[in-house]
C-alpha cells in the first residue's frame, strides 16, 4: 500500500516541504533509507543521516532548519517521535484490516460471530462460543466450546483458547499463545505414581491485555485464572492455575509464576523471574530480572536476587560479594601478622 506525502502530512497535522506527492511503501530507520520509504528524525544525534538519506519522506520537528541541501521531503510535525508512534499505530490497523471467512474453516451452527470479523484459514470456532464485532482471527487458530472473545480483540495466527474461558475488548493474543490449558495438578499415591486432579476452572482475561507470542496461562483447578484490566505480558511467560495478575502490571520474558499467587495492580517484573505458589505481592511492586521470590510482598517494595531481598541492600551486598577474594586475602595477612606478633 503506498501513501503520499500529501496524506501523510493530512493524517499527523503536518507541513509538506517538498513534493507532496512523492509516495512510499514502507519505513525505515533513517540511517538505512531508500527510496519509497519513510523515516523520522527525533533525536539530534542522527542529524547528520538527513543529508545522507535515501528514504523518500522524512518526518521531522517544526523547528528543524537544515543547514545543507536536502533531497528528501519533509513533513514538519510538533513531535517527529510521537508522530511516527501514530503512523506506526495507523500502519498496523491498515495492515489487520482483514475481513470475511476463509476456507477452509470450521464454525459450529451455535456459535455467533459478531460483525466485520475474520476468520483466516484453518481456524476452529467450537460450539455456544460468542465473537464480538471487529475481531480477527488469524490463521491456524482454535476456540473452544463455549469461550467468549470481546469487541477488537486480535488473535494472531496458532493463538488456542481452550473450553469456557473468556477474552474481553481490544485484547492482542500473539501467536502460539495457549489459555486455557490445565493447571499443574496431580497428587502422589500410595505406589509413588500421580493421579491427575481435575481442572474445572477457567481463564478470564480483561479488556486492553497484550499476551506475547508462546506464553502460556492455566485454566483454574475451581473457580478462575484472572488477568486483569491492561496487563501487559511479554514472550514466553508460564502463568500457573488460579493465579491473578493486578490491572496494569507488566511481566518481561521467560518469567513463571506457580499457582494461586496473587500479583497487585501496576507492579513491573523483570525477565525470568520465579513465583513460588500461594504468595501475595502488593502493588506498585518492581522485581528485577532473575530474582527467585519465595514468600509475600509488601506494597512499593523494589527486589532484587535469588531469593530476593531489597533492591539497595542487594547492590550493597554485591558490593562486598565481588570484592570477597581481596577482602579474604586482607583477612589472612592480618591473621599472619597476628600471629607473626604473638
Amino acid at each position: 500500500m503506498k501513501f503520499t506525502a500529501e496524506q501523510i502530512a493530512g493524517i499527523l497535522e503536518g507541513d509538506v516541504v517538498g513534493n507532496p506527492l512523492v509516495e512510499v511503501s514502507k519505513l525505515s530507520k533513517i540511517e538505512e533509507g531508500e527510496e519509497g520509504a519513510l523515516t523520522f528524525l527525533a533525536n539530534p544525534k542522527y542529524t547528520h543521516y538527513i543529508y545522507s538519506t535515501k528514504a523518500s519522506i522524512a518526518i521531522v520537528n517544526k523547528d528543524f532548519e537544515p543547514e545543507q541541501d536536502i533531497l528528501t521531503t519533509l513533513i514538519k510535525v510538533d513531535d517527529a517521535y510521537k508522530s511516527f508512534s501514530k503512523l506506526l499505530q495507523y500502519y498496523n490497523q491498515v495492515k489487520l484490516n482483514k475481513f470475511g471467512i476463509e476456507q477452509p474453516s470450521s464454525i459450529t451452527s451455535s456459535a455467533k460471530l459478531g460483525s466485520d470479523i475474520y476468520v483466516g484459514a484453518f481456524s476452529y470456532i467450537g460450539e455456544n462460543v460468542f465473537i464480538g464485532n471487529n475481531v480477527k482471527i488469524f490463521p491456524g487458530c482454535y476456540i473452544g466450546d463455549n469461550v467468549t472473545i470481546g469487541n477488537d480483540t486480535v488473535l494472531f495466527a496458532g493463538a488456542k483458547i481452550y473450553s469456557e474461558c473468556i477474552i474481553g475488548n481490544n485484547c492482542i493474543i500473539n501467536s502460539g499463545v495457549i489459555i486455557g490449558a490445565d493447571g499443574f495438578g496431580f497428587v502422589p499415591n500410595k505406589d509413588g505414581a500421580y493421579d491427575k486432579v481435575p481442572q474445572i476452572g477457567n481463564v478470564i482475561i480483561e479488556d486492553f491485555v497484550d499476551i506475547g507470542a508462546a506464553t502460556t496461562i492455566d485454566r483454574a483447578t475451581l473457580g478462575s485464572t484472572v488477568i486483569r484490566k491492561g496487563v501487559k505480558l511479554d514472550n514466553q511467560i508460564q502463568i500457573a492455575h488460579n493465579v491473578e495478575i493486578g490491572k496494569n502490571t507488566v511481566i518481561a520474558a521467560q518469567t513463571g509464576v506457580a499457582g494461586s499467587t496473587k500479583i497487585g495492580e501496576n507492579c513491573q517484573i523483570g525477565g525470568q523471574v520465579g513465583f513460588a505458589g500461594h504468595l501475595v505481592i502488593g502493588n506498585n511492586v518492581k522485581i528485577q530480572a532473575q530474582s527467585g521470590i519465595g514468600k509475600n510482598i509488601k506494597d512499593n517494595e523494589t527486589l532484587q536476587g535469588s531469593p530476593a531481598f531489597g533492591y539497595g541492600d542487594w547492590n550493597k551486598s554485591y558490593v562486598y560479594f565481588k570484592n570477597l577474594p581481596k577482602l579474604v586475602k586482607t583477612i589472612n595477612e592480618l591473621e599472619k601478622k597476628g600471629n607473626g606478633n604473638s
